[in-house]
This record gives structure tokens, C-alpha cells and sequence, in this order.
């Protein structure tokens, strides 16, 4: 079902919960590059997702800073648990009783010039319970279009997975979704989160295809929150926002716009599928 901006009231969403079954929320977002603003808007996606019942909620890569400039990330950076953003993620959790993943958050890094390029989740009771820094970083160039992360990020070097109340949940971000060797490294994840922030041009030749691939070769769900628009920047990014089933069966997406993806998932569904198509245990190679 996709919500936009028409929330359901919480206590009807939460009624059209099956026993068992978890409800998983992907915000899109066309970020600014005021962190003010931007965490404003994803705090009411956040409340339309709380009210249609969502336990785990995922923003976009960079939510807090889209920059008219890329070293604007950098001027905005923040300590390892302390800064704005890093506080409106706990508090919402905490607000909502809701786990979050934090798609990107840019953080202090050891080269001054650059930051760690962050997905930060928090439970629901606010507390920080995992860490993953992006591993491969962006370079492409087409025409007059072109990007350079890894001038102003630094990458990191470990997978993260974490314990969830909705399974084992696997963290990347963007980029990493073209390297499926992350996603073997973790290990079996329940869930894979991948939040984005696709430039228009690759999104439209590669992002379903990939993120289809994923869910299917993994046979795990895939939460993909996006951002997707025009920004101030004048980057487009391509947005399409979706929820994937283990059998790569889109349950809900958003082509473009602010707005909530949502969709129910039921382990017991996963595990049925992995015993009817035991792929993972079937691989030869590591």
C-alpha cells in the first residue's frame, strides 16, 4: 500500500496486524541542505508511519544534509554519539517507540577534509545499537555529470549486521548495493536495508534490478528508502523507494516525492521459502 500523506489512524493499523507479522516503513525524502529543515520533514513522515503502525522506519541516505556543495557534509559533521541529528534519531525513537535506521549520517572522521558516511540504528527506546560506515563509495562519470565520494568521505572496512525484534537486520548503503559480496559476507540477514540516494541516470537503468537481485539471491527482504526529486543542488535523484519480499516480489514503492512506503513482513514466510529453495545452503564458493 502506498501512504504518500494519507496516514491510517494507529489504532486501525495496528488491529490489521496479523500475529507474528512486523511492519516495516521506507521514507523518501528530496532533501535540502538545511538540517533543520530536512529533519523536520522526515520527523512527520515519521508520525505517518507511526500511525499506520510501523515498527521499524528507515530514512534515506544523506536525510540530514543534501549540500549545495559536497564538502558541505563536512562543515555539518558530528561527534559519534553527539550532534542534532544524532539526537532527533533517538528522541523520535523514543517519541514513537519505534526502531530506526538512520540511513546516513555524516560523522567525524580521521581526516579532517572527510567524513565516515554513517547508517546509525536505534531501538525503541532510543539507544544506539549499531553502527555501519558506507564501504564503497560512488565514482561516475557521464557526460557533464559526475560524482567523487571519496573526496569527501572515508570509507569504512566492516560489514554490520544487528539483532532486531523483526530479525537479523544486514546495513549498507547506496553504493554497496552493486557489490553482492557484502551481503554474502553477513552471513544470513533477515532483512537488508539499503538506504539511497541514486543519482536519476543509474537509478533508472540499475536500481530494481538490483535491489530485486539482492532480496532473491539472499532470499531476505530488502527495505530501500530513497531520496527522490530535484534538489536545491540541482541533483536528481531517482527516488522509486520499495519494499522487496525474499521471492523479489515488490510489496510497496514510491516512483517520486516525499512520502511513506510501507508493507507488512512474516519471517515464517522467508524461512517456508529458504526450505523450499535451500540456495544458501547450496553455495560452494565462500
Amino acid at each position: 500500500m502506498n501512504s504518500r500523506f494519507s496516514p491510517t489512524p494507529a489504532s486501525a493499523a495496528t488491529r490489521n496486524k496479523a500475529p507474528g507479522v512486523s511492519r516495516l516503513a521506507a521514507l523518501q525524502m528530496v532533501s535540502a541542505p538545511r538540517v533543520e529543515d530536512n529533519l523536520a520533514a522526515a520527523g512527520r513522515l515519521m508520525e505517518m508511519a507511526a500511525a499506520q503502525g510501523a515498527d521499524l522506519v528507515a530514512l534515506p541516505e544523506y536525510f540530514g544534509i543534501m549540500g549545495l556543495k559536497d564538502t558541505d557534509k563536512v562543515d555539518v559533521r558530528e561527534a559519534y554519539g553527539d550532534g542534532p541529528i544524532q539526537a532527533f534519531l533517538s528522541a523520535a525513537a523514543r517519541q514513537h517507540g519505534l526502531w530506526i535506521v538512520g540511513g546516513s549520517v555524516p560523522l567525524v572522521s580521521a581526516d579532517p577534509r572527510r567524513v565516515r558516511n554513517s547508517c546509525l540504528v536505534y531501538d525503541n527506546t532510543g539507544a544506539q545499537v549499531a553502527r555501519y560506515d558506507k564501504i564503497h563509495l560512488f565514482g561516475f562519470q557521464m557526460g557533464d555529470e559526475q560524482y567523487h565520494e571519496a573526496r569527501t568521505i572515508e570509507p569504512g572496512r566492516q560489514p554490520v549486521t544487528v539483532e532486531s525484534p523483526f530479525g537479523r537486520l544486514g546495513l549498507s548503503i547506496c553504493y554497496d548495493l552493486r557489490f553482492p559480496e557484502l551481503y554474502r559476507a553477513m552471513k544470513e540477514v533477515d532483512i537488508i536495508l539499503v538506504p539511497s540516494a541514486f543519482t536519476e541516470t543509474t537509478g533508472r537503468a540499475h536500481w530494481e534490478t538490483l535491489l530485486r537481485a539482492r532480496a532473491i539471491e539472499n532470499l531476505a527482504y530488502v527495505l530501500a528508502p530513497a531520496q527522490g526529486g530535484r534538489h536545491e543542488n540541482g541533483r536528481e535523484t531517482h527516488g522509486d523507494s520499495m519494499i522487496i519480499d525474499p521471492w523479489g516480489t515488490v510489496l510497496d514503492r514510491l516512483p517520486r516525492g516525499p512520502g511513506v512506503v510501507i508493507a507488512d513482513i512474516d519471517l515464517s514466510v522467508m524461512q517456508g521459502l529458504r526450505r523450499n529453495l535451500p540456495a544458501l545452503s547450496h553455495r560452494t564458493l565462500t
